[in-house]
């Protein structure tokens, strides 16, 4: 195991990589966040299979088959009913980290996996579309919580300087569970008729490994001291996560944070709403979650077969072609993954979501002109590339990360709420409206994507500060000046201050404002 290296002449402390926490980082991911991705995709492979047993059972049931409209309605049900089942996780995640603990959320919620991985298993032997569907709804459940809590152990164990890069590992997983998903999906292994109960539970192996390994690691250190006020836990998870250093650095800025919440409980939802002091922290969540889903990314894998196919891929050869779209999220999540800590947070985030909708607005250009152009088919392909590659470069993971640095301890909860229900709910509009969006504007539909992205970018631009490498406490005081500065604009005319831009940060600082001699009143 690495060492943690004091660097005294600086004040600031740099943490190499240990085998404990590259463990957790993998764990965690593996047996929870690689499980989202694998059921956002697992259901596309066998859908007829699925309609067939569905069918199959109500004409045993009643004698009569299901028409066309209804059957088409259960399987909608089937897959929509994992978003609703992700926004129930979401908002019970704030309850469960505060009860169980970080690492206790993640172990506990297991069960979840089990019981939804039995309940599809055994759907066709038992003949039940119900055990189908309501195991798709618990998934879900375990995917919402996921989301949220697995980023926030995470930012918590790690070192600052290596926070960024152990907060996107699990963006590297939900990639690798998307591409699992459509490998195992292909005919020569899951994707027969036989197999399609199998193919759906199946998530409970990586879960299973999890389980069996993660509970000998340490609790989240922050959770222990600041929530729980045990130092001598603390202290030992410390040691463990950073193998033999000097811990004492990071326990005093951890204490400053409990000083500076003494007085201050786990906030709720509507509390975290009516805090003044936190509005430009919760206003960013907001905006990157909610621009996360509508970037139209789900919009893309939904439809990434039909691109394919109108740009003369043979159809026998699209589900290969497909699959190698899961390669390039692995190769866009790891090049994230491995250059946030040099590029930062804001860079990322910015940078994909702008190749996000540039390659939206070329999607629509590519539709329009493929009819008279046919080399615009194989644009149409290359810009469905470089939306999964922008989303997955920084979109995809960053904004998890995010809501976990910008709050203190007694706010993070919350803000996961707040944050994973927006993601869930957009996925759901995303997902219902696009169908009747693609009928009325047809091409045009990805010029509001890409306007999405665009204003996203700008957002992130204006308001969000770099936080690579700050403590909590810092980036908290970041927002803090941002505020005061806003405030010192509502009470001096605007053409008496020059506003200058922080250095790296895009806020505003208290040097930042001087006074215009040429308007100063005498």
């Amino acid at each position: 195991m690495a060492e943690e290296i004091l660097i005294p002449s600086s004040g600031k402390i740099t943490s190499q990589l240990t085998g404990s926490l590259l463990a957790v980082a993998f764990l965690t991911s593996f047996g929870s966040s690689m499980l989202y991705g694998y059921n956002l995709a697992v259901v596309n492979s066998p859908a007829a299979y699925i309609k067939s047993f569905y069918n199959k059972t109500v004409v045993s049931r009643n004698g009569t088959g299901l028409s066309g409209e209804t059957l088409t309605l259960m399987y909608s049900l089937t897959v929509s009913v994992f978003a609703i089942g992700g926004l129930l996780g979401s908002l019970i995640v704030g309850m469960l980290v505060s009860r169980f603990g970080r690492k206790g959320t993640v172990v506990n919620t297991t069960v979840l996996v089990f019981i939804a991985g039995s309940l599809m298993g055994f759907s066709r032997i038992c003949g039940s579309p119900e055990m189908v569907i309501i195991g798709r709804f618990i998934t879900g459940i375990h995917s919402g919580i996921s989301l949220s809590v697995v980023p926030m152990y995470l930012g918590e164990i790690a070192p600052k300087n290596l926070r960024g890069f152990l907060g996107l590992v699990p963006s590297i997983f939900i990639g690798t569970g998307v591409f699992a998903a459509q490998i195992l999906g292909l005919h020569e292994l899951l994707g027969k008729e036989e197999y399609w109960p199998l193919f759906l539970s199946v998530v409970f192996v990586p879960t299973f490994i999890q389980l069996l390994l993660l509970p000998w690691f340490p609790e989240s250190p922050r959770y222990l001291l600041i929530e729980k006020n045990n130092v001598h836990a603390t202290i030992t998870a410390l040691k463990w996560y950073r193998a033999k250093c000097d811990i004492q650095a990071e326990i005093e800025e951890m204490q400053e944070e409990q000083r500076s919440l003494s007085s201050v409980e786990t906030l709720s939802v509507w509390n975290l709403l009516l805090d003044d002091s936190v509005r430009w922290q919760v206003l960013s969540v907001m905006v990157i979650n909610i621009g996360m889903q509508l970037s139209g990314i789900d919009a893309i894998w939904f439809y990434t077969n039909d691109i394919f196919k109108n740009a003369g891929i043979p159809v026998p050869e699209i589900q290969y072609t497909t699959a190698g779209t899961g390669i390039i999220e692995i190769i866009a999540g790891l090049i994230g993954c491995f250059t946030i800590e040099k590029v930062g947070r804001r860079h990322l985030m910015i940078g994909g979501f702008t190749m996000m909708g540039i390659c939206s607005a070329g999607i629509t250009l590519a539709l329009i002109l493929q009819v008279k152009l046919l080399f615009m088919r194989y644009v149409s392909v290359c810009c469905v590339v470089g939306i999964i590659a922008g989303f997955c470069i920084g979109p995809a993971g960053v904004p998890f990360l995010i809501t976990a640095e910008l709050f203190k301890q007694s706010h993070r909860p919350a803000a996961y709420i707040i944050g994973g229900s927006l993601n869930w709910l957009s996925n759901f509009t995303v997902g219902f409206v696009f169908p009747f969006l693609q009928m009325s504007a047809g091409s045009y539909c990805y010029l509001v994507f890409a306007t999405v992205c665009f204003s996203v970018a700008i957002y992130v631009y204006i308001v969000i500060p770099e936080t690579k490498n700050k403590t909590f406490m810092e980036i908290s005081r970041m927002f803090s000046k941002k505020e005061s500065i806003l405030e010192t604009q509502g009470v001096f005319h605007v053409d008496q201050l020059k506003l200058k831009k922080m250095n790296g940060y895009g806020g505003l600082d208290h040097t930042s404002l001087e006074f215009d001699s040429s308007s100063s009143v005498p």
